[in-house]
């Protein structure tokens, strides 16, 4: 071990390394600042204190004797992973940028739906407060929501395994200090290892989003409109057995329901009047897509739900109990040939598998009691990969 690390290529090799190290640092370390940028003294004409005041009424931080719920206790500043069927501050603030504190104060004080008329009940609060909590909206319309910081853990730990072999190898090599020099070769290995077994995972997730569960445009439930209303799948997503994609329900055919459903029982009518609205302007509704796959992946919906007869819930999960969908598989290669292994086909009294006249005598005879994806050529790579 010791005329191993006293050759000359190996110091070659400490100095590529410690180079290498240095290299990630000076471009990970800028992540790990997360201050934020100073605001301007004045926004839309109101002072940096003003709009801060606003926000500590919004927060609940003021004033100090109060009865009432806080702004925020129900209106969320950040993202959150269940659903608040209240609207977000942010909505707020998008909706009533453009009205004076006149029409902001009627609306909160004086509000005309079910839902909003029961929450802010208890709520007392002076005209001069509320004008500096729409302050603090208007800014926040301007200036959108803060980011949220970045996870850095993975990272923290891959640089202070770097500077842990860093500090081996030198030992090894210059300083000599560890009596048993199995104990930083070990750490070497050891630490080496773990990198490169974060390394792996992280390039495995390249293009994969499994649990990813985006905010909509409009806060729309699942649960509600199937499980709650009995709304059949194919009622919105029509297109999903005879075409490549499923559709995305049009807000005309939202329509169909809600020209009549104005207010719901738990959201109120802020979601619904964003539909609404945007049926009168002639728009769509830009929903945030969830399911994806690479470019280089062809995937039919007609040639699984259409000829294959499967049911939605086995690829996108029980979506009828969701508030919120997410990605319920990671959909990764290895996931699709495994379902074409174990997925037994709806092969009798199927038009579309009319042809495979050897597996149907097959059948018949006992031969086999059934047949799978991978038996009629699903797991062929040209199948997807064409």
């Amino acid at each position: 071990m010791k005329k191993f690390f006293k050759g000359e290529g190996n110091k070659m090799m400490l100095r590529f390394y410690i180079f290498l190290v240095a290299f990630s640092c000076f471009f990970t370390l800028p992540l790990l600042s997360f201050s934020e940028s100073a605001d301007p003294v004045l926004t839309g004409g109101h002072s940096k204190e003003e709009i801060n005041r606003g926000k500590r009424f919004f927060m609940g931080l003021l004033p100090f004797e109060r009865e009432h719920e806080s702004c925020v206790s129900c209106h969320n500043l950040t993202p959150l992973d269940t659903l608040n069927w209240n609207p977000s501050a942010m909505d707020i603030a998008l909706k009533y940028a453009g009205r004076d504190s006149a029409s902001f104060r009627q609306v909160v004080m004086e509000p005309s739906g079910k839902v909003m008329s029961a929450s802010h009940q208890n709520f007392d609060i002076s005209d001069q407060d509320l004008q500096t909590i729409k302050v603090y909206l208007d800014h926040l319309a301007v200036t959108g929501p803060a980011p949220s910081k970045p996870s850095i853990n993975t990272l923290l730990l891959f640089l202070f395994l770097g500077l842990l072999i860093t500090w081996a190898l030198l030992d090894l090599i210059f300083f000599k200090k560890v009596k048993y020099k199995f104990i930083p070769a070990l750490i070497v290995i050891g630490a080496l290892g773990y990198q490169l077994s974060i390394i792996y995972e992280e390039a495995v997730k390249l293009g994969r989003s499994q649990g990813y569960q985006p905010d909509q445009p409009i806060k729309f439930s699942h649960q509600v409109h199937v499980t709650e209303n009995k709304i059949d799948c194919m009622y919105c997503h029509h297109t999903a057995a005879d075409s490549k994609s499923a559709n995305i329900p049009s807000t005309n055919l939202c329509m169909n329901c809600h020209i009549v459903v104005r207010e719901g029982t738990r959201s109120g009518r802020f979601e619904i009047d964003k539909l609404v609205q945007a049926h009168e302007e002639g728009r769509s509704i830009e929903w945030t897509r969830i399911h994806h796959l690479p470019d280089h992946v062809f995937f039919s919906h007609e040639q699984h739900v259409g000829a294959g007869k499967l049911d939605c819930a086995q690829c996108h999960g029980l979506v009828e109990e969701m508030h919120v969908v997410h990605q319920e598989n990671d959909l990764s290669m290895g996931w699709c040939l495994q379902c074409h292994r174990e997925t037994k086909v709806d092969f009798v009294d199927n038009d579309y598998y009319a042809t495979y006249e050897a597996f149907h005598e097959e059948l018949k005879k006992g031969v086999r009691d059934s047949v799978v994806a991978a038996d009629i050529g699903a797991n062929d790579c040209q199948k997807c990969h064409y």
